[in-house]
């Protein structure tokens, strides 16, 4: 069992953040161990099968046999939503003493595996390589494997802050730390971690509590270290539908939100039109057009670009979300 003691200032200084470089690391554990992530069992397919071989080896290690991660690539976010570059900044900065203790509690009691052993060689030097290494192919990892859906895995992490917020603020810390996960326990300022495979406790000390909610995550998930600041990966809300079809868009919503003339003038400029050639298409007058469009350019749905005596509207790019049903068109 890990626990925490949470004193005012502490409980005062309560917040959630949502961490790029968490997320990566809470999915390197779906690889590892899929029978523990039953609904990620597509995307770990899809991403093994598009990962660059030689990095596997590396991400592989970088998880313990027990499912450990070092504490040094899943720093405390100082921020609500720190991007991957502002973490990654923050990891490449680690002592590499730091480095190597971190490696070994993750695996311990057990050697570290090959493509990590370098960080026990004497000296710094080739621990400082193994962390730019370390870096490099977590970038590549998130390209391929978060990347393409991080809008999705973001909202979803947003709408379970927003709804944890809201215990906090109806209900107090003990309202929050009931509905997080039954590994949970809240007593007496003291809150416990059950299942782990550290026996510790931390005193928050004034320096409050991060929860970081992961769409990866099976069971919250306490920094290795107990010298580290109370912070607590958990399992956020909304993860079964994380992977389900968008609904297909309805054709008939953009036409009762614009009007059939408007709706019909954005489907036709997917690419730059002037405004006769507009007019001749849908067998209006120009200046019934001019007119539509005024309202389109004032409200941000066409752009304009001259080209020479003639001005061209096309369709912005929230016009594009508009017609597409909320995915962005690729030309």
């Amino acid at each position: 069992m890990i626990s925490f003691r949470l004193g005012v200032d502490d409980l005062a200084d309560t917040r959630f953040a949502i961490s790029p470089l968490g997320e990566l690391m809470e999915s390197l554990r779906v690889l590892r161990a899929p029978a523990l992530h039953p609904l990620h069992r597509d995307w770990r397919r899809t991403v093994l099968a598009a990962l660059d071989p030689a990095d596997l080896p590396l991400l592989a290690a970088l998880v313990g046999p027990a499912l450990a991660l070092p504490d040094f690539l899943t720093p405390r976010p100082t921020r609500y939503a720190p991007t991957l570059d502002e973490e990654l900044t923050v990891v490449r900065a680690t002592p590499p003493d730091v480095v190597r203790h971190d490696l070994r509690a993750a695996h311990a009691p057990r050697a570290l595996p090959g493509p990590l052993r370098p960080a026990t060689a004497p000296g710094d030097g080739a621990a400082l390589e193994l962390l730019d290494t370390l870096c490099s192919v977590l970038r590549r990892y998130w390209q391929t494997a978060l990347l393409p859906h991080w809008p999705r895995i973001r909202l979803a992490l947003e709408a379970d802050i927003t709804h944890r917020a809201g215990l906090l603020a109806t209900g107090g810390a003990r309202s929050l730390f009931s509905g997080l996960h039954p590994n949970l326990g809240w007593r007496d300022g003291v809150l416990t971690i059950d299942k782990m495979i550290g026996r510790h406790a931390v005193d928050g000390a004034g320096r409050g509590l991060r929860l970081v909610p992961s769409v990866f995550a099976y069971k919250p998930a306490p920094p290795i270290s107990a010298d580290a600041p109370p912070m607590l990966a958990y399992p956020g809300r909304g993860t079964a539908t994380l992977w389900e079809p968008e609904p297909a868009p309805d054709a008939s919503a953009l036409t009762a939100l614009l009007g059939a003339p408007r709706t019909t003038l954005l489907r036709l400029l997917a690419d730059p039109l002037p405004t006769v050639e507009l007019a001749r298409r849908l067998g209006v007058t120009p200046s019934a057009v001019s007119q539509h469009l005024r309202v389109l350019d004032a409200t941000g749905l066409v752009t304009r670009a001259r080209d020479g005596r003639r001005v061209l509207y096309r369709r912005s790019a929230l016009a594009e979300r508009l017609v597409s049903g909320g995915s962005p068109v690729r030309r």
